[in-house]
């Protein structure tokens, strides 16, 4: 008989460490990539594209969604990797034999993931800060907060739902770059929606990612494509219902105890 919260945080520390012990590949490497991306995007598309109308630079507009990027990414590389990495060795064994509950699993594991993400955010936002500086005045701080945090949770989630489902380094692959790169990619990182053609507009609306993004730039600027309360019921709708997915596959024990 397992009790909630008698062991996720020794396996929560686990996760922690995994990461900080290699950190120059799950910090600082993605915040370098991500600095690229803002030094040849805005060098080469500022004065060829204007966004809310023209009220907020494109390299200020770039930094929100390279920030929010990022935290996507590394959440869900970081749970989906932990767990097809302890599938393949074999050490899962070690993990599932403790009497921890599948409320623990899942808080370790999406818990670990959200402080990757959030780290790996606060770097990238450090650093492109430096060409940005009017951006530490946010006139939404807070909502900017929630959406990582709710960002980071989801894709924390998502990366442990495709480590349980994932045999093989292969499928996991084949998950992050046929669902998870182009969501992303095509969230509105680069761009606002309103400078695309209608069709394209309207299907941008299907990304779950896109509400992410905007509510999270809607923090920095006060200014978003979508209204915040709509981005901010879709990603909580979100959030609930891949908890209740992965909490799902936890208590069954699905390709992880057969």
């Amino acid at each position: 008989m397992t009790t909630f919260g008698a062991g996720w945080p020794t396996l929560l520390h686990k996760e922690l460490l995994r990461f900080w012990k290699v950190a120059f590949q799950t910090i600082l490497a993605p915040v370098l990539t991500a600095l690229l991306y803002l030094l040849i995007f805005s060098h080469v598309l500022e004065s060829h594209i204007s966004v809310y109308e023209g009220r907020v630079a494109y390299g200020a507009f770039l930094v929100p969604g390279l920030v929010m990027m990022s935290v996507l990414q590394n959440s869900f590389a970081n749970s989906s990797s932990s767990l097809i990495q302890s599938k393949i060795t074999g050490n899962l064994i070690f993990v599932l034999l403790p009497p921890l509950s599948p409320v623990d699993l899942f808080i370790a594991y999406v818990l670990g993931a959200m402080i990757r993400g959030i780290a790996v955010g606060l770097g990238v936002l450090a650093v492109t800060l430096f060409f940005v500086p009017s951006l530490l005045y946010m006139p939404h701080p807070l909502w900017a907060l929630g959406f990582a945090l709710l960002g980071s949770a989801i894709l924390g989630t998502l990366g442990l739902i495709a480590g349980i489902w994932a045999d093989k380094f292969d499928q996991l692959a084949a998950f992050q770059n046929f669902f998870i790169v182009p969501l992303t990619f095509l969230s509105g990182v680069f761009y606002s929606i309103h400078s695309l053609p209608r069709f394209w507009q309207q299907l941008s609306h299907f990304n779950p990612f896109f509400y992410m993004i905007d509510g999270f730039r809607y923090g920095f600027f006060g200014l978003s494509d979508v209204a915040p309360l709509t981005s901010l019921g879709i990603v909580l709708t979100c959030a609930l219902a891949l908890a209740l997915i992965a909490l799902a596959l936890l208590q069954r024990g699905w390709k992880l105890r057969t």
